[in-house]
């Protein structure tokens, strides 16, 4: 099953300096942060600014050619978490087939910001990240605040008052 997700912002990593999406369930408190390269971050932040470079982008590129391909965007959907690596599609149609399209989830994600199509994450994937991430269930927004505050008193790496 998919979830429909909104990107909810960009935020660093405290320890590797790396951008970080964070996108959160459309319905519920539920977020997926997804660690993205620096470029792609960018190409993310100027649509969430709604900043238009006086040319266009990877991403700007990649519409205009779906697009005068006859085709349509229809959704992204980040579909599986395998060895700490996040995969995505890209969902078009065009004379009424459907073409799915294997792309890198902050690629994904960017595009769909410019061609304003939703945002979906596989169950599994929301499950598998908080497997990953030593927990289980949904991370939500509470859990990823105290995750980038550092650890509580009774955590590991935690320094006693």
């Amino acid at each position: 099953m998919e979830v429909e997700m909104r990107v909810r912002g960009l935020m660093l990593d405290p320890t590797t300096n790396m951008p970080i999406i964070i996108l959160k369930d459309a319905g519920s408190d539920s977020v997926l942060p997804i660690w993205v390269g620096v470029f792609e971050a960018n190409a993310i932040a100027l649509e969430i600014e709604k900043v238009t470079p006086p040319r266009p982008m990877t991403h700007d590129l990649l519409k205009n050619i779906i697009l005068g391909l006859g085709a349509s965007v229809e959704r992204v959907v980040v579909t599986a978490l395998r060895n700490e690596t996040f995969y995505a599609a890209i969902w078009a149609t065009r004379g009424g087939e459907p073409i799915c399209i294997d792309a890198r989830p902050s690629d994904a994600i960017a595009l769909a910001m410019r061609a304003d199509v939703p945002i979906f994450v596989e169950e599994d994937v929301l499950l598998s990240s908080r497997i990953a991430s030593g927990g289980s269930g949904r991370i939500t927004s509470d859990d990823l605040r105290r995750w980038m505050e550092g650890p509580g008193e009774d955590e590991p790496g935690r320094e006693p008052s």
